[in-house]
């Protein structure tokens, strides 16, 4: 089974309630540029390179930019909606991508639109059922070699079941504790919303500190 269909109705549902204009955890985006995002993503193979293209890391946010000014009124915001829902073109490489390509993305941004207020960390997770949360893990340990290749001390990310180690190789780990969905947020560089235990020797703490800011 696949998980991010669910993810995709949760962003839609989590835009529509925010509506157009509200914070998210994306610097410089309201919720009008996050859909934008993630619409353009799906529909403009240009713009969705500019995100890992710095040449055209410009033009990708000036289209972002565009598209969700676009949605201004009741009608274009609901017609932006639509687009969301309906998911990728039928030519899109992301129509058939699955899991691996779309579920972390609509995870953690369905929760940049829930947590995006002033004190987004008291707002709890969602409840799923069990091979959901085998799904994120999957995904987590996806993309934890290019998330947290970097980390200045050796890491071991755990919801007290499933181990991750991660980071450079060392005996002596420091610990992220938390649900997978909380681990997910925090190694996508949203730890300040991110309900998290982090434990290690003091100098662990302060280099992950540095790494990943628990507060912004």
């Amino acid at each position: 089974m696949s998980w991010h269909p669910l993810e995709r109705a949760a962003v839609v549902a989590a835009l529509r309630e925010a509506g157009p204009g509200a914070p998210t955890l994306c610097d410089g985006w309201r919720t009008e540029q996050l859909a934008a995002h993630l619409v353009l993503r799906e529909r403009d193979p240009l713009t969705a390179a500019g995100v890992v293209v710095p040449p055209l890391a410009a033009r990708t946010e000036r289209r972002t930019q565009e598209v969700g000014a676009r949605a201004a009124t009741p009608a274009a915001w609901e017609a932006l909606l639509h687009r969301l829902a309906e998911g990728p073109p039928v030519w899109s490489p992301l129509r058939w991508a699955g899991d691996p390509a779309q579920l972390a993305e609509y995870f953690v941004h369905t929760e940049d639109v829930r947590r995006g207020g002033a004190d987004g960390r008291a707002v709890p997770g969602r409840p799923r059922e069990a091979r959901h949360t085998a799904a994120l893990w999957t995904a987590l340990r996806r993309m934890a070699p290019l998330l947290l290749g970097r980390a200045p001390v050796p890491v071991v990310l755990t919801d007290g079941d499933q181990v991750l180690r991660a980071g450079p190789r060392g005996d002596a780990p420091a610990t992220v504790h938390g649900d997978v969905g909380e681990l997910l947020l925090w190694a996508y560089e949203r730890p300040a919303v991110a309900h998290v235990e982090v434990t290690g020797s003091p100098e662990q703490l302060a280099a992950l500190e540095a790494f990943r800011p628990q507060s912004s």
